[in-house]
C-alpha cells in the first residue's frame, strides 16, 4: 500500500482482478467518453487493454466504501520494456535520446480517473504513489504520452504552441514525434499567444505535469485510432519543481 488517506487507498495491483478493474475503468474513461478505440481494445467485456499491460504495474485508487476502483495509472519500467522491445510511448515518438542518457526510466501512462473522482484527491494520492515507487526503483526520470482529446489539431493552437515556445525539453533528452502522424506545435507565433486561452484549451494532466516540473518533446502526435492529439512529456525527478517536491520527499521519510 503506497497512500491511504480519506476514503482513497493506493496500491499497486496484486492480482489479475484488480487489473482487469483498471482496464474497465480505462474503457469507461477512454472508448465510452473520449470516443477512442484500437485494435486490443475488448468491447464486448468492456475493456480498454493493450500488449503493453502485461509488463506493466497498474497503479490504483481505491474507493474505500464501494471497494471500486476510481482510478488508475499504468507503469512501465526501463526493464519490463526491454523485455517487451519498447516503450508505449516509442509507437509515436523516438525516445532514443532518453534511452542513451544515464537515466533510468519509468514510462506513465493510461491516466484515468472516474468522473465522480476528478477533482484532485484521487489524482494527488496516485501521484504520491507514482513518487513511492519511482523512489523505490531509483528511477530518476518519468515520462510518457499525454493527451487532448480529439483530433483536430487547430482547436488546441494555442496551447500547442504555448508548450513550443516554453516547455521544450533540452536538446539532449528531447523526443520527437514520429512521421507520418506528427504535426508541429508551433502554430501560433510566440508574440501572438493568448496564455489565457491556451491554459483553458489545456488538459489538466498536463497542466500538472508543467507544474511538477515537467518539459515536452518536439512536435504533436495525432493518433487517429485513440481520437486524440498527444504530446511527449518528461519529467526529470531531481528538477521537480520546489513547490511540489514535498510529493516526491515523502517516499523518502
Amino acid at each position: 500500500m503506497f497512500s491511504c488517506e480519506h476514503n482513497i487507498s493506493v496500491k499497486i495491483a496484486e492480482n489479475s482482478a484488480e487489473v482487469l478493474a483498471a482496464q474497465r475503468l480505462r474503457y469507461d474513461v477512454f472508448v465510452k467518453e473520449l470516443g477512442s478505440d484500437g485494435p486490443y481494445v475488448d468491447h464486448s467485456n468492456k475493456l480498454e487493454r493493450d500488449q503493453f499491460d502485461d509488463y506493466s504495474d497498474h497503479l490504483i485508487a481505491i474507493d474505500k466504501q464501494s471497494g471500486s476502483v476510481v482510478g488508475a495509472y499504468r507503469l512501465l519500467r526501463q526493464c519490463n520494456a526491454e523485455q517487451l522491445g519498447q516503450f508505449y510511448s516509442e509507437t509515436e515518438y523516438d525516445i532514443s535520446l532518453l534511452k542513451q542518457s544515464d537515466h533510468k526510466l519509468l514510462e506513465l501512462g493510461r491516466s484515468c480517473l472516474h468522473r465522480d473522482h476528478r477533482g484532485g484527491l484521487v489524482m494527488r494520492e496516485l501521484w504520491i504513489g507514482i513518487a513511492e515507487f519511482a523512489f523505490q526503483h531509483k528511477d530518476t526520470l518519468l515520462f510518457g504520452v499525454a493527451s487532448f482529446g480529439g483530433n483536430n489539431i487547430n482547436c488546441f493552437g494555442h496551447s500547442l504552441s504555448y508548450l513550443h515556445h516554453n516547455y521544450l525539453a533540452k536538446d539532449e533528452l528531447r523526443p520527437k514525434a514520429r512521421s507520418p502522424m506528427a504535426v508541429s506545435m508551433n502554430l501560433i507565433p510566440k508574440e501572438k499567444l493568448n496564455r489565457k486561452k491556451a491554459l483553458i484549451q489545456m488538459p489538466s494532466l498536463i497542466k500538472a505535469y508543467l507544474r511538477l516540473g515537467g518539459t515536452v518533446g518536439d512536435g504533436a502526435y495525432v493518433d487517429t485510432a485513440f481520437n486524440t492529439i498527444d504530446i511527449c512529456f518528461i519529467l526529470d525527478t531531481s528538477q521537480l519543481n520546489s513547490k511540489k517536491k514535498h510529493i516526491y520527499t515523502r517516499a523518502s521519510q
